[in-house]
């Protein structure tokens, strides 16, 4: 009997059009949510001036660590093949790029990495853009569940890689905080007069 994981993932992975095929594998790259990063760095600069290079400096510090400890750590660790490459389940899954990625997929390091920015920037720019985490959270998931569509995680991996993902985030916005607290506490970059 197949693990309620695999069942889960070959039902949201029969779930599909060909024409939502290619807007599918599309999200799955960066590039058509440039504009969603060019927002985002636009409230950073906005709110932080030219402390805004320290924000930058530490999501890439974020990204470094959840992307390092779910492909380097936790993938070679579980050796959880990815269902694109599970024998069992061959013939059923949906993949309408083909083959990709490693052959392993336990954790998921895209719903990690984009989970982390979306937990790390929500807690940077929640004073001034309350509103802020619904486009972070959403690009995150929907970004994730484009891993599900395309044949290449399961549920479960998308679901503890966005759970290492907010952890890293938010451990490393306090370690962050605490560090840089005069570049990040979140107050406007005004120059005041002396």
């Amino acid at each position: 009997m197949a693990s309620l994981d695999t069942r889960l993932f070959l039902w949201l992975n029969g779930i599909h059009a060909d024409w939502l095929d290619p807007v599918m594998v599309a999200l799955t790259e960066m590039w058509p949510w440039i504009p969603l990063y060019l927002l985002w760095a636009y409230l950073v600069i906005r709110q932080f001036g030219r402390r805004s290079v320290w924000v930058f400096l530490a999501v890439a510090v974020v990204v470094l660590c959840s992307d390092q400890l779910s492909a380097h750590v936790c993938k070679p660790l579980f050796q959880r093949l990815r269902p694109c490459y599970n024998p069992e389940l061959e013939g059923l899954v949906h993949l309408p790029r083909g083959l990709a990625g490693g052959r392993y997929g336990f954790v998921s390091s895209h719903a990690a990495n984009t989970f982390a920015i979306a937990a790390f920037l929500m807690a940077v720019l929640r004073r001034s853009y309350r509103w802020v985490g619904w486009t972070l959270y959403g690009w995150a998931l929907i970004s994730s569940y484009t891993r599900i569509y395309i044949g290449v995680h399961y549920p479960g991996d998308i679901v503890c890689g966005a759970v290492l993902g907010i952890l890293i985030g938010l451990i490393l916005w306090k370690f962050l905080a605490l560090v840089f607290k005069d570049h990040l506490d979140g107050r406007a970059d005004v120059d005041a007069p002396k």
